[in-house]
């Protein structure tokens, strides 16, 4: 299937004040997150994006923004409402400081698989949402540009690192071991069998090596299949041709 890049958005004013933002309006870039954006776009512009679809919210609307106008044709980047960020109910716009000592504090970090905000949604759903959203365009993307499509999800952390549990295959509860930076781009090749994570919080680099074949190859039966013994790195089986973007 077609390959996905999570992009988180770039920092935002509340993250420089360490105050959780949750969905509330007005929350931008502020001048470094801005950077971080354009840093990104730089990053995707020798890769043919099949698709930039961002949450709703300013901060990865901007993100997007910025990693569009670099692609040919500048194409306008499509919302889609279930990558917005958890609803933190009345946990939101406050200090994450303060947060820390509430008791659900400890739960969130220790078993978020239980947690459900006051006033919020629980991250179980976060979760399943954020998944079937990405798993959503992914099929989309190879209906309708091919296998061999890459394209751009620009989302939140918490949204993010769930995906990535899920590609993993790590329960909701372990997921607080991945770290998502801003601005970092993280890779996912869903195939039939399991999801390949390409590459993971990763800031630097260029992706151009996501680029599809030229001439496309006979693709194999056993696409997902992972090489035993790791393969060899510099070929690009079917199963993997995004293998040979960057490692985080």
């Amino acid at each position: 299937m077609a390959t996905v890049i999570l992009a988180r958005h770039g920092r935002t004013t509340a993250n420089a004040s360490g105050v959780l933002a949750g969905r509330s309006k007005g929350v931008h870039l502020d001048d470094h997150g801005l950077e971080q954006a354009r840093a990104a776009g730089e990053r995707l512009a020798g890769l043919p994006l099949a698709a930039v679809v961002t949450s709703p919210l300013e901060r990865c609307k901007e993100t997007a923004r910025e990693i569009a106008r670099l692609q040919a044709g500048s194409p306008t980047p499509s919302s889609e409402r279930r990558l917005v960020e958890c609803d933190y109910g009345t946990w939101t716009g406050q200090p994450l400081a303060t947060l820390a000592k509430e008791p659900l504090w400890k739960t969130v970090q220790a078993h978020p698989a239980a947690v459900t905000f006051p006033g919020g949604e629980s991250m179980a759903q976060m979760m399943a949402r954020g998944v079937a959203a990405v798993r959503d365009w992914d099929a989309r993307m190879e209906a309708e540009h091919g296998a061999d499509a890459v394209w751009v999800a620009v989302s939140h952390a918490d949204v993010i690192k769930s995906i990535l549990a899920d590609a993993l295959g790590m329960h909701l509860d372990l997921f607080q071991r991945i770290h998502v930076d801003p601005a970092s781009l993280s890779v996912v090749r869903y195939t039939p069998l399991r999801p390949f994570v390409i590459s993971l919080n990763s800031v630097a680099g260029d992706l151009s090596g996501l680029k599809p074949p030229v001439k496309k190859r006979r693709r194999s039966k056993l696409s997902s299949d992972a090489a035993v013994g790791g393969g060899a790195g510099a070929v690009r089986p079917a199963a993997a041709r995004a293998r040979r973007g960057p490692l985080a």
